[in-house]
């Protein structure tokens, strides 16, 4: 169970006698920093982090505001998010940073004799807030810009993009070589726990990776059976891994066995664990057999510490496959000139290598239930016309414009359009090199998701802050 901890939402800039003696240009925060400080004071922007706390409170019977410590205060958080989000930095480079630097402690409300949070209590606090309250915040921030800054969305684009999970490219030797390691560092884990009873999972790394080094070699000479020769020697090492994991699930269950009195909840948490990692290692060594036997592989294993990524083709010159998770990008702008900024949604996903038209729906409710009904929506050539018209038809555009077909209209009006729609790729571009979109460093959908929500934040408070200058 999660821990109980009082919300506190609300921080405030806590003054101290050096502060009086600092130069005004430290004083005050550069104009990039001051107009998102200026965003980030409405406490409105932070209901959605009280809501999830609530409901999270309610579940347990207590109370959001007075049991428990109190947390870290929810205003610094979002800040050191956004930072973290602007820079690319760690959870631990982003402390040290904040601590050294006097502008980053002000904009994030953290006096010069206070100490910047744990960078565990932030990456914990990540995990638990989790993508849906994230999304909310962008919501909110797009809201108060229609509110506030009479933000009206003209026009649409959508496209889809991979955001890459935090693996290397797999290979099934090399899958097999991670899996017998793990195991065995598990199992003798587990062994020491339950006492001379546990037998240790066997170490068969050295066994898997001297198959892996026939296969360099193998594929170095060039021949006609190298293929035969390397599906057979990673059908080998698939062998050796499902005897460790066979190893491992007896382990699992001489563990259950001795649960008894103190730390039985130790052995159970760790049988489990181990139970989950034979598992998935049991999927690799399966899909490894399936090559041998030239079966179709579905739902492909890529990663044993990340195993809902999925291998995806996009069709890239440089980069065919890539591995990780589909993210729908829908950007609302107020007009469709020539470098038009607007707000991107909070991103429609789901599991797999999913088409164009199957995320659409998604994205047309977040945009009714945002209230935006924009007048013309650009797509690319990968959408299908007339099942878009359908899936958009509720908003009721009066264009609906995918790039690459015959598309009725004036010759300057297509042009206007086709160069519209480029510009999603650019917005695309530009999330991922400015704000992190490019590999999610947190595991998982669910990581996958509140990454991808963080950025898609961080970027929206960017763009409100240039329409508030």
């Amino acid at each position: 169970m999660k821990g109980v901890r009082m919300l506190r939402l609300e921080g405030v800039q806590t003054q101290c006698l050096f502060d009086q003696v600092l130069p005004a240009e430290v004083r005050e925060l550069p104009e990039g920093l001051a107009r998102l400080d200026e965003l980030l004071a409405d406490p409105a922007l932070l209901a959605p982090i009280e809501a999830h706390w609530q409901a999270e409170a309610t579940e347990r019977g207590r109370s959001s505001s007075s049991h428990g410590r109190p947390t870290i205060p929810m205003s610094t958080y979002v800040r050191l998010m956004v930072v973290k989000q602007r820079t690319g930095w760690g959870y631990e480079t982003l402390v040290k940073e904040v601590s050294d630097s006097l502008h980053l402690r002000r904009f994030c409300l953290i006096g010069l004799g206070e100490r910047v949070p744990e960078e565990s209590t932030v990456r914990k606090l990540t995990r638990r807030l989790g993508a849906a309250t994230v999304a909310e915040l962008s919501r909110a921030v797009i809201a108060k810009a229609v509110r506030e800054r009479h933000f009206r969305a003209r026009a649409a684009r959508i496209d889809s993009t991979v955001v890459e999970a935090d693996v290397r490219y797999p290979s099934d030797a090399m899958l097999c070589l991670q899996g017998a390691k793990s195991l065995a560092r598990s199992g003798r884990r587990l062994a020491g726990q339950i006492g001379e009873r546990g037998n240790a999972v066997r170490d068969r790394s050295r066994a898997v990776g001297r198959r892996v080094r026939q296969i360099s070699r193998t594929l170095a000479r060039r021949t006609g059976q190298a293929r035969e020769q390397v599906i057979a020697l990673n059908a080998e090492a698939g062998r050796l891994l499902r005897r460790s994991a066979a190893e491992a699930r007896k382990l699992a269950r001489q563990a259950r066995s001795s649960a008894r009195g103190r730390g039985a909840q130790t052995k159970l948490r760790a049988a489990s664990a181990i139970e989950q990692l034979a598992e998935r290692c049991e999927r690799v060594a399966e899909q490894t057999a399936q090559r041998l036997r030239g079966e179709k592989i579905t739902g492909r294993i890529v990663s044993l510490a990340d195993p809902d990524a999925r291998p995806i083709r996009k069709g890239k010159a440089g980069k065919p496959n890539e591995f990780g998770y589909v993210a729908q990008i829908c950007e609302v702008t107020q007009n469709t000139k020539q470098g038009a900024t607007g707000f991107v949604l909070p991103a429609a996903r789901g599991a797999g290598n999913l088409g164009e038209n199957t995320l659409l729906p998604q994205t047309a409710a977040e945009l009714a239930a945002l209230g935006l009904a924009p007048r013309e929506v650009v797509l690319d050539g990968g959408f299908g016309h007339r099942r878009s018209e359908e899936q958009l038809a509720e908003l009721e555009p009066e264009r609906v414009f995918v790039s690459g077909r015959q598309e009725p209209g004036s010759a300057r009006t297509k042009r206007r359009l086709r160069r519209y729609r480029t510009g999603i790729e650019g917005r695309i571009s530009h999330l991922k090199r400015g704000y992190g979109l490019r590999r999610s460093r947190l595991k998982g959908t669910e990581g996958q998701r509140t990454w991808t929500a963080w950025a898609i934040l961080a970027y929206d408070l960017d763009t409100f802050a240039v329409l508030a200058r």
